[in-house]
């Protein structure tokens, strides 16, 4: 099998690092060879966080180059904007539909750019636009949204049994809140 490689962007808090924690548990339970690398920015402060994560046979080196991803699973349509041009030709970009405004726009000095769904259709890429926000609230809080596009992922990555997703949310998120994310995985395979 040759490497392949998954992005998860968003912004900080948002959960990208529990989302890469799960994705990682699936694919080592699947047999392959996993690296991931985490790039936090401004992650406290509502910046943008990035996961690199790439599995195979054998893996070098996680650090994905620009038209090298072949998804890219994103927290925030702004988010998925920026981190386009990592995505291979032909590739696929899960997108939250929600938007959160970053400093600028909440400064004022700038404005949300409109049409985001569209500019990304544009690059020739297939595009996975998912209400996860409102998913995860249905499952019983808002702060599921990860778990709801990682149920999103499961329906698009090949070769994972659905038992293993399953093991994995069960392994990596806290016991007080196993029960709202695996509806929110469930919610999120549904979307």
């Amino acid at each position: 099998m040759d490497t392949k490689s998954v992005m998860i962007v968003g912004v900080g808090g948002q959960g990208t690092l529990l989302a890469s924690r799960i994705l990682g548990s699936v694919l080592v339970d699947a047999g392959y060879k996993v690296k991931v690398s985490e790039v936090h920015g401004m992650s406290q402060r509502g910046g943008s966080v990035v996961t690199y994560i790439k599995y195979g046979e054998q893996v070098y080196s996680p650090v994905i180059e620009k038209g090298q991803a072949d998804i890219i699973v994103s927290f925030e349509q702004l988010e998925a904007a920026r981190w386009i041009s990592y995505l291979k030709k032909g590739g696929t970009i899960i997108t939250n539909t929600q938007k959160i405004s970053p400093m600028p726009v909440i400064t004022g000095a700038a404005a949300y750019p409109d049409g985001l769904e569209d500019k990304i259709k544009a690059a020739g890429v297939k595009l996975i636009a998912a209400d996860a926000l409102s998913a995860a609230e249905k499952a019983g809080s808002a702060r599921a949204v990860n778990v709801v596009l990682m149920g999103v992922l499961s329906r698009v990555l090949p070769g994972i049994e659905l038992s293993s997703w399953k093991a994995a949310v069960e392994k990596c998120v806290p016991a007080k809140v196993i029960e709202i994310n695996e509806k929110a995985f469930d919610l999120g395979r549904e979307l």
